[in-house]
Order: C-alpha cells, then structure tokens, then sequence
C-alpha cells in the first residue's frame, strides 16, 4: 500500500478560507483533512449555518467548530486547537494564519480580505478570478514589495493553464492558441439525435452528419455551431478565466467574444491552426474557449486546458501521433492538453507554493481587460447585478478587449453599480457612465493599469 506523506514541517501552515460555503470550499476542506503539513483554521462566509452542515458531512466534530464573534474570540479559538467559523471579516484574526485563499467571487469584500490580509504580512491565494480581473495586478504587486505571496489557485482553469504553458515553454515550443474547454459538455447521442448540456436538451438530428471534420474546418464548425445555436455555450467564467489567463501570459482574445467552436478532443490540432492553415487562429498566442461535443461513453475533457504549438520534425511528430497524441491533419500544429482541473483538490499545492517561494510565475500585467458591452439599451439608472452560477450580469456581455487609459469599465466593477446616462446596445460601459463603483477595488484596477502592460 502506498501511504501518505510524512509531515515535512515542524508546524502546519494554517489556512484561512474565505467563501467556504460552495463546491470550491468542499473540495479544498476535505482535501486538507488529508495532508499532515497544513490545516483549515478560519473559515469565513455568512452562511454560518451552512458551513456547520458541510463540516458535519465532511466529518468534522462539532466540539472542535467555534463561531466567534470577534477577532480576540477568533484567535482564542484557534489557540485551542479549534476551527473558527465567522461570519464576516471583522472577526477574522490575521496573526493565527499564514496563508488566505479567497473564494468569495465578490469583488467588494474579497478584494479587501486580499488586501488585508497582505497588509499584515500574509500569503494570498487567490482562487476569486472575478477580484483577480480587475485588482490582481495591484495585489500581486503589493505582494512583492511585501515579500509575500499572491498567486492564482492550482485546481481551477486559470493557474493550471498557467502550469501547462510554463511547461510547454520550458520545452521550447512556440504556442499558437491556448485555452480551456467550456465547463458543460455537449453530449450528442446519433441514436436519438439529441444534444444534452447539463440537462438541457435539444433535438439536433443534423449534427450526425458533421462528427468528423470536413476539408474544410471552418465550414463544419459553422454547421455544428448551426445545429445547437439554441443552447447557450458562452459565460462570463469562462472570458474571466481566459482574462486571468491573459494577466500572466500575455496572451490576448483572438476575437473580443472567444470562438468557441464546437470540437472534439481529437481535433484541438485543426481547429487551432492559424488561419492561413486552415484553422480559426487569426493571431498567434491567442486565448480561447471550445465546447466539448462526445458522443454517450466517451470520456470528458472535464473543464481542462490545451495549448497548441507548431510541431517541428516530421518524422517526430509523426511518430507521436502514432502513439495518441493529437496532432494536425497536415502535422504542423499539436495539442497539448491536460483533461482535468481539480477545483480545490489541487489548491494546497499552491499553498505551499506560497510558504516555500516556490512559484514561477511571471508577474501580472493589465494585457487585457474583461469588460462590458451591452446586449440591449440600458436606461439611466439601471443597477448591475452578479447573479447566478456563473457571475453574470444582466444587459451586458463579457468581452476582452485591449487595454486603454481607464476608461473602459472591467466587467465585475459594474457589481452593484448604478449607471449614469443611458447607453445603446454594442457600446462597452465606460467608467464614467458608473455611480457606486467599489472604491478599493476601482482604486486597486487604477493602479494596475498605471503600472503598464
């Protein structure tokens, strides 16, 4: 039997969780449990409620949860060996834990659990995309002038994506497109000739007819497109993701929207061709979502990450192909890809990264900003909202545009946001046009344009 690891510490890193309620929480929490090198010690989220119920399920005995009410009870708590459950920032105690991971996906209050938590010398992991969009350059930052650090979650798309490139740049490849797939799979069934996406199905009897790419790639992407048009593929996840993404690499969208074409794995290769070659890729490095099609059996891509290189040696590459690997009709173009992310499965990995210095990234820079454009005419006076599974906000569209002198505004800093004239449809929503912009985090996203792309 293969064991697991002996401590390698003296003492546990200590963590603090914000967000803990949800699917992230979950995986991250129960993960935990299992590594003798670091522990939960904070957990912060208002529904104190639901939290106790997933540690009860988890396994955790209720004598070892507090629920202070104050940082001094907060600290007396994890003193005693204790988990402490609080429901808001105010209690949480910053000088009994050595590293925060925010998960709140609110851009107000995650981004100042950040910035706190770095003001008082403490490791940041962010997993919140939406707080790394608009302020990961200025955390990121301050993180470095501190010493300390900042970095993007292992687990979701986003840091393994940035894990795939360094190693595909380490080994010397020059990098066409990279992206991930879209988080629901379409699952095509010829028998019935049904599409399911999560649940939602359609009858899309033609698409049989346009499993296998054509000589021309482009065409059969436009049929396939045609055939499930009615199903929404698109989401502000995953442009935030893509934008993150972005922040690190340099990589910019090749169209503001994404393509999102719909592919098979088998196929990664052709698609993102460049378009001289036959594929979608108009400029090189371009970031970029696909929706997965398979058919009743077939292994998912599980939300994962590809990037596409240019090949060199035929007789290499041809030699690679035989052994599975997805490579080009015309063996000019590879993919690279891991099917998987983990969600917080993953997360202690940069944890430890963290404690350890150990972390290779570059340094973020505003390359590109997730912003607004509107679908419909928006009144003077509308108030945005971030609702639902994916953070979306009603009347606008996430796109990526480059970035301008700080007019444009980012996507998630029109939460809660009340605007100020009305604005036609296809416009982006300037700065300008906002009343009730978060002031730390408007002012964090200025200080990362300031310092450059």
């Amino acid at each position: 039997m293969i064991r697991s690891i002996a401590p390698r510490r003296s003492t546990p890193i200590r963590v603090a969780l914000t967000g803990a309620n949800g699917g992230y929480g979950r995986t991250l929490l129960d993960q935990l449990r299992r590594l003798p090198d670091m522990e939960a010690v904070q957990l912060v989220d208002p529904d104190v409620a639901g939290v106790t119920r997933m540690l009860a399920e988890l396994g955790v005995d209720a004598d070892r949860v507090a629920t202070p009410a104050s940082t001094a009870e907060t600290a007396a708590a994890v003193g005693e060996g204790r988990l402490a459950l609080v429901a808001d920032g105010a209690a949480i105690d910053l000088d009994s834990i050595d590293v925060l991971v925010e998960a709140t996906g609110r851009i107000e209050a995650g981004h100042a659990y950040a910035d706190a938590a770095l003001e008082h010398g403490v490791h940041v992991v962010m997993v919140s995309k939406e707080i790394e969009s608009v302020a990961g350059v200025a955390l990121a930052a301050k993180a470095r002038a501190k010493g300390l650090a900042y970095l993007p979650g292992d687990g979701d798309q986003p840091a393994d994506l940035l894990r795939l490139v360094d190693w595909v740049l380490a080994c010397g490849f020059e990098i066409v497109a990279l992206g991930k797939s879209s988080e629901y799979d379409l699952r095509f069934d010829p028998a019935t000739g049904v599409v399911d996406q999560a649940g939602t199905t359609i009858d899309a009897p033609g698409l049989a007819e346009h499993l296998r790419l054509g000589d021309d790639v482009r065409a059969t992407l436009d049929a396939r497109a045609a055939q499930v048009a009615s199903l929404k593929r698109s989401a502000a996840a995953d442009a935030c993701e893509m934008n993150v993404v972005s922040l690190y690499t340099g990589a910019v969208a090749d169209i503001e929207g994404m393509h999102y074409p719909v592919v098979r794995p088998d196929e990664l290769a052709d698609v993102y061709a460049t378009r001289d070659a036959g594929g979608l890729i108009e400029r090189t490095g371009a970031v970029d979502v696909f929706s997965m099609l398979r058919l009743p059996g077939e292994a998912s891509f599980a939300g994962g990450v590809f990037v596409i290189v240019r090949t060199g040696d035929p007789v290499t590459w041809e030699t690679l192909r035989g052994k599975g690997h997805v490579v080009s009709r015309s063996g000019d173009f590879a993919a690279i890809y891991w099917p998987y992310h983990y969600m917080g499965i993953e997360t202690p990995l940069t944890i430890a990264a963290a404690v350890d210095g150990t972390a290779t990234l570059r340094e973020p820079r505003q390359h590109t900003i997730m912003a607004a454009r509107s679908t419909d005419a928006l009144a003077a006076g509308t108030t945005f909202r971030v609702e639902g599974h994916h953070h979306e906000i009603a009347g606008v569209a996430p796109v990526l545009v480059a970035p301008d002198s700080g007019a444009i505004a980012p996507y998630y800093l029109l939460s809660g946001a009340r605007l100020l004239r009305d604005v036609p449809a296809g416009e982006l929503v300037s700065l300008a046009d906002l009343d009730g912009v978060p002031a730390g985090a408007l002012e964090a996203y200025r200080t990362g344009l300031a310092l450059g792309a």
